[in-house]
């Protein structure tokens, strides 16, 4: 990822930080406006400190680039030079696809790439999106890429939370029982002639989430506990 004449350090810190998430390590910078290091790219890295303190510096985008094989500018702007338009998904499918290193240019905030960094890429990479509104920040813009070509490389998903398996039938019955219990005298089930309806209805409505048996029972406390303080009452 090369960061193209970045002007904010937190800006640089949370591209860092967007690397990091999805795998990638080496960040390149173009003459940060700021200069390099910058004490506000730690604290907004949020832990991605080996990525800002192993970033290299270069003069000129064309020195950033040099040993790359495949060079992409990410840009909203054709700004007059014709290449090949990808999208992220895209992009990263070449990435994986081609042998030799690649590199992705990220403009400035303010302004983006200049034409004659575009002039350096092979391809231009733009992300889908609303033409009324067509700025994205640095981050953002690094956060997109990274994601896809993780994708590629199958990183591992966060483990899913063990979910109990829904309760007995019997446990289910006994909530339905107590809460129809405890609707009969206030009317519910009137008029007669719908009664039926009505609790297969509620039957419907108290299946359908699949209750596990500790949330039947905590169910069965609540409706308890409203049973006793309406005959405390």
């Amino acid at each position: 990822m090369v960061l193209v004449r970045p002007q904010l350090g937190e800006n640089i810190g949370k591209a860092a930080r967007a690397m990091a998430n999805f795998g990638l390590a080496e960040m390149r910078l173009v003459t940060p406006r700021d200069g390099w290091p910058n004490p506000s790219a730690g604290p907004a890295a949020a832990g991605a400190d080996f990525i800002i303190h192993k970033a290299q510096v270069f003069e000129s985008t064309a020195d950033a680039v040099a040993d790359c094989a495949h060079v992409f500018a990410s840009t909203v702007r054709k700004r007059g030079v014709t290449k090949p338009v990808l999208t992220p998904e895209e992009a990263a499918d070449a990435i994986h696809g081609e042998t030799g290193k690649s590199a992705i240019l990220f403009g400035p905030e303010r302004s983006g790439l200049e034409t004659q960094d575009v002039a350096l890429a092979r391809s231009i990479l733009t992300v889908p999106i609303d033409p009324d509104f067509g700025s994205l920040n640095l981050a953002q813009a690094v956060v997109l890429c990274a994601y896809e070509w993780s994708k590629r490389r199958g990183l591992a998903q966060p483990p899913k939370e063990d979910l109990l398996p829904p309760g007995p039938q019997e446990e289910l019955d006994g909530l339905i029982a107590h809460l129809e219990h405890m609707l009969e005298p206030k009317g519910y089930f009137l008029p007669p002639s719908r009664a039926e309806s009505t609790r297969r209805t509620l039957r419907g409505v108290l299946t359908k989430p699949g209750w596990n048996h500790l949330e039947l029972r905590t169910l069965r406390g609540v409706l308890s506990s409203l049973e006793r303080n309406r005959l405390s009452d």
